[in-house]
């Protein structure tokens, strides 16, 4: 049953990237380099874990446990809308340069989360713990226990944020290719200067670029931390500069990006599991071993984009602030 469980995990950690790749795809599309993904995932992460902790706290949550999880979920969304929003103003009307703006948000979105914590539930209380009813169970669906390798791949690690990042991965192909706005998104990123040559308002997609960016960054911040299953200790664990990486992977393709990011959360869970899978060398004899393996995926993280840095396509635009009068 080893193999259901690492297939489970993968899907689990998959998603968060999944997200969040989409999120820093949507943006640089547009035109905008979204660093700040890391510090979009804590801001989404903190305010709907603390929604969540106060319906466990009020006695709401067991009574329809999926519905207050889609809302903490729409919560994240919001809340990361909200902090993108400092991007897209000092990237687009202030043309404050993006990767220096994005670091700054970074900064600031741990040492906000951690004052809001301390607040909330008092000095040095630094974690919020998430209610255990947010997990999707057969039980909680209605469904006969199962020990099976289809039950233990399907509901061993389940959270509401896996079907809802699926349907937005179609979503977002769908819009991205065969909406006229989508293709707008996309002509802002290539050429904003023959976009706005046709009548596209330039600095009206980016926003949009980068608030939809938001709404994705903070839900795969929710997502991570109901994957990671510790609660949320105003950290994602650097997850909001891998997704980064997907996203190169996946040269800034929606499918590319969920192979991408299935591929990377595979060597993760490996490094999680690698005591559990009986070929893989165990270094005995090599002091704190076990931290060889934890190093995998990021290891993994830069060959692959050595290998793959020469045929990545990134938008022609991206982090060029546009200047309507330069054309």
């Amino acid at each position: 049953m080893i193999f259901a469980d690492i297939l489970s995990a993968t899907v689990l950690f998959a998603v968060p990237l999944l997200l969040v790749a989409l999120g820093g795809m949507f943006s640089e599309r547009s035109g905008i380099v979204n660093i700040a993904l890391e510090g979009i995932m804590i801001v989404g992460a903190l305010c709907s874990c603390l929604y969540l902790r106060y319906t466990d706290d009020a006695g709401f949550g067991a009574n329809a446990p999926q519905l207050h999880m889609l809302i903490a979920i729409l919560i994240a969304g919001a809340s990361g809308i909200l902090f993108s929003m400092l991007l897209a103003f000092a990237s687009i009307k202030l043309k404050a340069d993006q990767t220096i703006g994005g670091t700054a948000l970074n900064m600031l979105a741990p040492a906000l989360a951690v004052v809001v914590t301390w607040a909330a539930q008092g000095q040095a209380q630094t974690t919020i713990l998430i209610p255990k009813w947010i997990r999707m169970t057969q039980e909680s669906l209605g469904m006969a226990q199962g020990t099976d390798f289809l039950s233990r791949l399907l509901f061993k690690s389940l959270y509401l944020t896996a079907p809802v990042a699926f349907l937005l991965l179609i979503a977002a192909t769908v819009f991205l290719y065969k909406t006229k706005t989508g293709l707008r998104l996309r002509a802002c990123g290539e050429h904003p200067q023959a976009a706005d040559s046709v009548g596209i308002n330039v600095y009206r997609m980016r926003y949009l670029g980068v608030a939809i960016s938001g709404f994705l960054g903070g839900i795969g911040g929710l997502a991570f931390t109901v994957a990671a299953g510790s609660g949320f200790q105003s950290t994602v664990a650097g997850y909001g500069f891998l997704a980064l990486a997907v996203m190169i992977f996946g040269n800034w393709k929606p499918l590319n990006i969920l192979g991408a990011s299935l591929f990377f959360a595979l060597f993760k869970i490996i490094g999680s599991y690698a005591g559990s899978i009986p070929f893989l060398p165990q270094f005995d004899t090599v002091k704190s071993a076990e931290y060889i393996y934890l190093m995998l995926p990021y290891i993994v993280t830069m060959i692959v984009l050595i290998l793959t840095s020469k045929k990545s396509r990134a938008p022609k635009a991206e982090g060029i602030p546009y200047d309507k009068s330069s054309r």
